[in-house]
């Protein structure tokens, strides 16, 4: 084990897990962090719509503070944010651009950026869109620590410039995300916020094959949802799901669908905070296609990918109880072998032990 460490994260958000899932990543990574004895401080940007949507207000594993003014949050935490053995800045944090330039003249001793985006953010990049991370900002960082592995770790050090990439993968929390044992409420269910690239293929995986087996249930949480859309009547439609509800979700489900990004297609190497969720559930997972998946979850040993709504209809219709049990068993294993969130804390701690000495000087002329 690593020293104790004190790390400062400064992040989308920790408190409110609505229309995003950089909490519950956040919350599993810092409450493995905190089991390990390490210290930790997050700082969220105080916005409306996670304020009045708050289900984690008070964490009791960190420190939480909120903050409406970059300039007045730097002075205020200026000690902690120069002494502490990393800083770690998250994508999608509100005017991020300006928030690590004006970190990197605090000298801190280790400032980090994680990308729980990546392949968004390299897409945002390429096109010049810097909306919370400038081009000429990621070789400042002494690591950059990826949602994305594989080859996206080459590209970010030889294309961009990073210093160190690393793979941080998301993960999950054993202790809140295992099964219930309630019984079925629904043959396919899905856990996403809506977003347009994902949309074709909820249609084609999940809306088409509800149309074609009337008499399953379907269900599809998440808000953000377009009212236009043709929700078949066997499909349930929650707006918003807390994470407290994510394991009672997950059990009541034959199987759950996983649906990727088109930009974390593209990369590979992009495993979901709900693939790791809902496995963590013993509820087996029919996905979309991507590199890197079936060394992650092996096709037919640990997932099912479906290439079209026949491979679902297939699934749910034929496969018997014990293979999606023996499916939903190796999946869960391969979670608490390797994707808890006290296993991510030691990679992380890991990294930050390895990095070299303070480059301050080297962040402020960059």
């Amino acid at each position: 084990m690593t020293r104790s460490l004190d790390i400062v994260f400064l992040g989308l958000s920790l408190s409110s897990s609505w229309g995003n899932g950089h909490a519950t990543t956040y919350r599993a990574l810092i409450q493995g962090l905190r089991q390990d004895g390490h210290r930790v401080l997050f700082l969220e940007r105080d916005v409306p719509w996670y304020a009045s949507q708050r289900d984690l207000a008070s964490p009791d594993f960190c420190e939480l503070g909120y903050y409406s003014d970059i300039d007045a949050m730097l002075q205020l935490h200026r000690d902690r944010l120069r002494l502490a053995d990393a800083v770690i800045v998250g994508s999608y944090v509100p005017d991020g651009v300006a928030l690590v330039d004006k970190l990197c003249t605090l000298e801190p001793k280790t400032l980090c950026f994680y990308d729980i985006d990546t392949p968004v953010t390299l897409a945002k990049l390429d096109r010049g869109d810097e909306e919370y991370l400038a081009l000429r900002q990621v070789p400042r960082f002494d690591a950059y620590l990826s949602f994305s592995g594989g080859e996206v770790l080459a590209l970010l050090e030889r294309r961009y410039g990073a210093r160190k990439a690393a793979a941080l993968y998301c993960s999950v929390d054993e202790l809140r995300y295992a099964n219930t044992g309630e019984p079925h409420s629904w043959d396919l269910g899905y856990l996403g916020t809506y977003s347009p690239d994902r949309q074709p293929t909820l249609e084609r995986l999940l809306l088409g094959p509800a149309r074609q087996l009337p008499s399953m249930r379907f269900v599809v949480a998440g808000p953000q949802y377009p009212a236009e859309i043709d929700w078949p009547a066997n499909i349930e439609r929650i707006e918003h799901l807390a994470p407290a509800d994510h394991a009672s979700f997950y059990s009541r489900q034959r199987f759950t669908l996983n649906v990727t990004r088109s930009d974390m297609i593209v990369a590979g190497w992009s495993p979901s905070v709900r693939l790791f969720e809902a496995a963590a559930c013993g509820t087996p997972v029919i996905s979309d296609f991507w590199r890197g998946l079936d060394e992650l979850f092996p096709n037919g040993e640990a997932a099912i990918i479906a290439q079209g709504p026949a491979d679902v209809m297939a699934v749910l219709t034929e496969l018997d109880d014990t293979s999606r049990t023996a499916i939903a068993t190796a999946a869960r294993r391969r979670v608490l072998n390797g994707h808890t969130g006290a296993a991510r804390a030691g990679q992380l701690a890991q990294i930050i032990s390895e990095l070299p000495a303070s480059r301050a000087y080297e962040r402020i002329s960059a």
